[in-house]
């Protein structure tokens, strides 16, 4: 039997691991490391940084590649789906050639293996092919980590709010009658598309990591700051992961 625990290691910061996690990662026998690619080797060097930080037993550490996505696969689901499958196909390479006797596997997860992460999806897949006990860990995620760094609640009193993507607010725009809104996943300031009367926005660039930027204002007069901003930071790093959070009344 192969244990696999997916472990959230928060946005960054090896601060953010819980004594749980750390404890998983020493009970592990396998611990994997997606690599290859600007902002992959970073964040390796941060899963492995971390790992030299807490881990006090003798575990081995395995980097692996991440094959691309698809992009000649035009349907979006149809690419992600493509993309899991071939993951998880070398996901079990690695275990095979690692504990071909069975024992435990850890995976750290960026943020929390529950929100806009592909790795339970992905152990899903292995389980169909071998028998496989799955464990989560918990992490901050990046949600928490923004509105840390602002200082703000992530609601209003008694009041909901939506977490959604770049893609679904640049083609659905907000979502009615919801006051705040968390964006994940934008890689093209969806919030340009969008009319800025009443908005103020929260906006964190590598939230929890080293370099973490943070800006706040009312959307019509600071857009263009954001967008320079986040330019000057991807041609700095090669990368950049950002996260913010549209407030629909100014304070």
């Amino acid at each position: 039997m192969i244990t696999l625990t997916l472990v959230g290691i928060g946005s960054g910061n090896p601060e953010h691991l819980t004594l749980q996690a750390v404890r998983a990662l020493n009970d592990a026998d396998l611990i994997l490391i997606p690599e290859k690619g600007k902002a992959k080797d970073e964040l390796a060097q941060v899963r492995r940084e971390i790992c030299a930080n807490v881990l006090t037993s003798d575990v081995h550490i395995q980097g692996f590649d991440l094959p691309i996505r698809n992009e000649a696969i035009t349907d979006y689901d149809a690419r992600v789906n493509d993309w899991h499958d071939r993951i998880a196909v070398i996901w079990k390479q690695q275990i095979d050639a690692h504990l071909p006797d069975g024992g435990k596997v850890a995976f750290l997860v960026w943020g929390d293996p529950s929100l806009y992460d592909s790795t339970l999806r992905i152990a899903d897949r292995i389980q169909a092919n071998m028998p496989l006990d799955v464990k989560v860990i918990p992490g901050i995620t990046s949600i928490q980590t923004l509105t840390a760094a602002h200082a703000i609640p992530v609601n209003t009193i008694n009041g909901p709010f939506v977490v959604t993507t770049g893609r679904r607010l640049r083609d659905e725009g907000l979502p009615a009658g919801i006051e705040n809104v968390i964006v994940m996943l934008d890689g093209e300031c969806s919030f340009t598309g969008l009319n800025p009367d009443g908005l103020h926005i929260y906006w964190t660039a590598y939230a929890g990591m080293e370099g973490e930027i943070n800006l706040s204002g009312p959307l019509s007069e600071i857009t263009d700051e954001i967008i320079a901003t986040r330019k000057a930071a991807r041609e700095d790093r090669g990368w950049v992961m950002d996260i913010y959070m549209l407030v629909r009344s100014t304070p």
